[in-house]
């Protein structure tokens, strides 16, 4: 298979598995077996075969912003660094599902969030943040 044709079907994997999210947050399968275990364990096991058969033949590395463009530029290193990326903003979305559960978040509020992990990462991450502790402060008033 090509690193492209690997691309797309890491990508719906990981599609599945965040619409699974939006869709079915409450059903423990989705965040304890789907999200949290079978797709990122597939992401995972695909991720280390593609480095452990490509990094060490690869230029560039991570000591310079430089050495990572030019690590970056083979395809097979470039798609072990997106399904890095898909496996670890899923799991976080799965994070961010479980505590909205159990902090008593609406699933509404944090739909925009989840979006944005998939997104951008970090930035879906910490808008989730912000949304519990608005969230969380407002019930705690309530009471």
């Amino acid at each position: 298979m090509t690193p492209e044709q690997i691309f797309s079907i890491v990508n719906l994997m990981a599609t599945a598995g965040w619409l699974l999210l939006v869709v079915l947050p409450r059903r423990r399968w989705v965040t304890d077996v789907v999200t949290s275990l079978v797709i990122p364990l597939m992401l995972a096991i695909l991720y280390v075969a593609i480095v452990a058969t490509t990094f060490w033949r690869t230029p560039g590395g991570f000591s310079t912003l430089a050495a990572v463009g030019t690590l970056f530029s083979n395809p097979w290193a470039l798609l072990a660094g997106w399904i890095h990326y898909l496996a670890f903003d899923l799991f976080v979305g799965t994070w961010e599902v479980r505590d909205s559960h159990e902090h008593g978040v609406s699933h509404w509020l944090v739909v925009p969030c989840l979006v944005l992990t998939f997104l951008f990462g970090p930035a879906g991450w910490l808008l989730y943040r912000g949304v519990r502790r608005v969230s969380t402060s407002a019930v705690r008033v309530e009471r």
